[in-house]
């Protein structure tokens, strides 16, 4: 059986629940609830090894805050909101050198030097995809609506990260686990 992995940052409740309306204009399911990804799947092996190594991480790294701005794309097929936090990138890298995936996954999953911190608001239809994609005109229109009605962009403590688990029966990414920052 498949079992996939990721780990997260998780918005103010407030802000996830507006983002959640805003993107119901447009799609039915995301397949997760709003998040920044801190690492993607690459490495996060079933055997859950690697969860001893980032809670021991996460107990010398002290909360920090990020700043979420305005939607920009990658390419012209996913529209995000991006984050600004120089602590987000250092513990972005110590997670990844601590699972050490392959160089290949490294590249397949944009880590390290190609780490771009973004909270997705929607995606261009793909087959086989878990969110229902939008047409471009549709991601268009979100970006033209994002500056509107997500504004003002939150400034927030994270003082905890979010692992999250491949649930294939509801084909849903669901909570696993929270660790906590600074112990």
């Amino acid at each position: 059986m498949r079992v996939d992995y990721f780990i997260g940052i998780v918005p103010p409740e407030e802000y996830i629940d507006r983002i959640e309306r805003f993107q119901r204009k447009w799609i039915s399911q995301s397949g997760v609830e709003p998040h920044i990804t801190l690492k993607a799947q690459g490495g996060l092996t079933p055997d859950k090894k690697w969860i001893d190594k980032v809670k021991k991480i996460c107990e010398n790294v002290s909360p920090f805050h990020l700043s979420l701005g305005k939607p920009r794309y990658f390419g012209d097929n996913i529209l995000y909101l991006s984050v600004y936090s120089i602590d987000l990138h250092t513990l972005h890298q110590k997670i990844v050198n601590v699972i050490s995936p392959s160089d290949e996954l490294i590249k397949r999953y944009f880590e390290l030097d190609d780490f771009i911190p973004h909270l997705t608001l929607g995606k261009e239809q793909f087959g086989g995809n878990i969110s229902t994609g939008l047409s471009k005109d549709g991601l268009k229109e979100m970006k033209c609506a994002a500056g509107e009605e997500l504004t003002p962009y939150p400034d927030f403590k994270v003082d905890y990260i979010r692992v999250y688990e491949l649930n294939i029966e509801k084909r849903k990414y669901e909570t696993f686990l929270d660790i906590p920052l600074g112990g």
